[in-house]
């Protein structure tokens, strides 16, 4: 036993899970806490805004497949971080909020003590997996250990724990911390995964469709796919799952193209985003159905015509073997179809200009296990379909949730968890301004994270809709901007400014090559991008 506060009992838990870096922004309540950090001499990367800290622990665990762990005030502190908390539910990543809560005799009372707001937790709980509060500080090693297993089992996502003000400095003896084995997952029932086999065995045209539920599947999707001919096609969070150079690996461009006479659709450890939600705008007549998941909600959310409730790799790999054994046949012709379909998107891509020209130049410089950040901005949206992505957790968007700003913070996360690797965050002059503060930290870290800033003066997406959809009546989508390179240097940042795809090569390589933070102003001409929806939002042919 040990004589420990409530403060350092959390972070004995966070230690005996691995945890060794912290994104936070210390406050009052949370004082105990943070000094706890600093006698276990974790590393604590502060932010200048909350909603940083929980985006770049969102950058971190999904470029990691580790939990990203952060901290910050409760009431206000915790509804700054709330967007990233979103996020990572919608995209399934572990990351855990430490959050502090009104002092003990306070609770509940409703008094307007320091940032109090009304249930605290039950708000927690209706965006984040699990959550909980820590009313004793002998109840923390064992309320962590439950935070990490809910977080990693099943189908992952966030967590988040709170502590009364006071709790974090009070004292207690507890033993040392013992981590909970995660959920059992549920097994794939041997008769269902036959029957797969058998719609597959009956299938001459099929499409496999995967998200990031499906990325510990990767190997076993791979040799699925090989041994029936099936093009592999990701969204956003499945990317590189199947690597886009290789023959079977699509962007959703190429994909669609092949859409009209697929008659089977396999979606592993994915929401289906493509084929059922609008993206696509119709289902070919006779489309058969096999969903892999582990969450069986998602069985209700979409019925398939079979699903198989399981861990994706467990569950493709017994696939796999049913497959081998029923023989399936390759159906002649369709390797060709494919490269046909990839080679008639890749050109046609290329109309997406000015953002293809740097997209272009961006993935033949940027090593293959280079790490990229989307942003809600013009060549964002391009860069789902005209990036080529060549492994899993190397591209990295904010899901469903969209939130615009989330993208530069993410990337310095990533950057934190992958000091080794090129980190690329690709933002627009509109998005980029909700966390350009953050600037700042990555000077003071030495976050060497590249930052691509186009600069239309505008919303580009709004302004464009505004003018196509409702008679030119443009409002609030116009901007006007700071010198992004003199503002960088302002912040201690080194910076370049580009006005041409013909200039950005050799801007980038100086970029890369410089270690640190860096910042690349890009100006694009307002109103001069193609738009980039045609490919995510496609007619039907």
């Amino acid at each position: 036993m040990t004589s420990m506060t409530g403060g350092e009992a959390i972070v004995s838990g966070l230690v005996a899970h691995g945890v060794s870096t912290v994104f936070g922004l210390p406050g009052a309540q949370i004082y105990g806490l943070f000094d706890a950090f600093h006698q276990a001499q974790l590393k604590v990367i502060g932010a200048r805004h909350e909603q940083a800290c929980g985006y770049m622990a969102y950058g971190y665990a999904r470029s990691s497949g580790k939990p990203g762990v952060f901290s910050v005030v409760p009431g206000p502190g915790v509804l700054n971080a709330g967007a990233a908390l979103l996020t990572a539910f919608g995209s399934n990543e572990p990351v855990l909020c430490l959050t502090g809560q009104v002092p003990t005799q306070f609770l509940g009372k409703g008094r307007g003590h320091l940032h109090e707001m009304p249930d605290q937790l039950a708000t927690l709980r209706t965006f984040v997996k699990w959550a909980d509060r820590i009313e004793y500080p002998d109840n923390a090693l064992t309320a962590v250990s439950r935070a990490f297993q809910e977080m990693m089992s099943g189908r992952r996502g966030p967590a988040a724990l709170e502590m009364p003000w006071d709790v974090f400095t009070q004292r207690v003896q507890a033993s040392a911390a013992r981590p909970f084995d995660p959920f059992p997952a549920p097994k794939a029932d041997s008769e269902r995964i036959k029957d797969a086999a058998a719609l597959i065995a009956a299938s001459k045209a099929p499409m496999i469709f995967v998200g990031s539920g499906a990325i510990e599947a990767q190997e076993d999707i791979l040799e699925l796919a090989e041994m029936i001919d099936a093009p592999v096609v990701a969204f956003r969070s499945g990317r590189g799952i199947v690597s886009n150079a290789h023959e079977l690996g699509l962007t959703m461009a190429a994909a669609y193209k092949l859409w009209p006479t697929t008659d089977l659709m396999i979606g592993i450890g994915t929401r289906l985003e493509l084929p059922t939600m609008s993206r696509w705008p119709y289902r070919p007549d006779g489309l058969k159905s096999i969903r892999i998941d582990i969450d069986p909600v998602e069985m209700r959310r979409m019925p398939p015509d079979l699903a198989v409730v399981a861990d994706a790799k467990a569950a493709t790999s017994d696939l796999v073997k049913a497959v081998a054994k029923s023989g399936t046949r390759k159906i002649a012709g369709r390797r060709a179809a494919i490269r046909e379909a990839t080679a008639a998107a890749q050109a046609e891509i290329q109309r997406v200009q000015p953002q293809m020209a740097y997209l272009n130049i961006l993935r033949d410089v940027l090593p293959h296990d280079g790490i990229v950040t989307d942003e809600l901005s013009q060549v964002g949206f391009a860069s789902w379909y005209g990036f080529p992505i060549y492994a899993p957790r190397t591209f990295i968007t904010s899901g469903y949730q969209g939130t615009l700003g989330s993208g530069f913070p993410t990337a310095l996360g990533a950057k934190v968890a992958n000091p080794d690797r090129p980190v690329v965050a690709i933002t627009g002059d509109g998005g980029f301004m909700f966390a350009v503060q953050e600037l700042a930290t990555a000077v003071q870290f030495n976050i060497g994270v590249v930052t691509l800033v186009f600069n239309n003066n505008a919303y580009g997406n709004v302004r464009r809709d505004q003018v196509q959809r409702f008679d030119g009546r443009v409002v609030a989508s116009d901007l006007v901007n700071p010198d992004f390179v003199k503002l960088a240097e302002s912040f201690g940042v080194a910076a370049s400014r580009v006005t041409a795809p013909d200039h950005f090569r050799p801007a980038l390589e100086k970029a890369l090559a410089h270690g640190g933070p860096y910042l690349i102003a890009i100006e694009v001409p307002k109103d001069s991008e193609t738009t980039p929806w045609t490919f995510i939002h496609p007619a039907r042919p």
